[in-house]
């Protein structure tokens, strides 16, 4: 089956979105994907669907991803709007929370971030007598 080609712009329709673009704020494009993580979090973990269908099965390892990601750009916007994201800080909590539940309190190894291996013994700062380590 062909597609159709590509709708082509008119040039007022390009002068129309190059407007609309110069009005557009980075904050509002990274407040918008904040919530849209949230929401696909909550739909990969089950939690949520569409208004008149099953939610689908889950899939943690890409709630986990919405939930860092959310994180992340929760941490650029909440110096400016701090008070104004309670609602969505809730929601983003409460996604965690879900999370957790779901995956049984463990947490899911992302494959393009092993586990770092934790050297034997005392590291060259702690045997030099130069590390203050508590209790020794």
């Amino acid at each position: 089956m062909t597609q159709p080609p590509p709708r082509e712009f008119t040039d007022e329709e390009i002068r129309q979105i190059e407007a609309e673009m110069d009005k557009l704020q980075v904050e509002d494009v990274l407040l918008q994907t904040l919530v849209t993580l949230i929401n696909l979090g909550a739909r990969k973990a089950g939690l949520a669907a569409p208004p008149g269908e099953e939610p689908a099965g889950r899939d943690l390892g890409q709630t986990k991803q919405a939930i860092d990601g959310a994180r992340a750009l929760f941490g650029l916007l909440e110096a400016e709007h701090g008070e104004q994201l309670a609602p969505i800080k809730d929601a983003l909590s409460r996604l965690q929370m879900a999370y957790v539940q779901l995956s049984g309190g463990t947490q899911e190894a992302s494959p393009s971030a092993p586990e770092p291996e934790k050297p034997e013994g005392a590291g060259p700062a702690q045997s030099s007598g130069r590390l203050w380590v508590p209790g020794q």
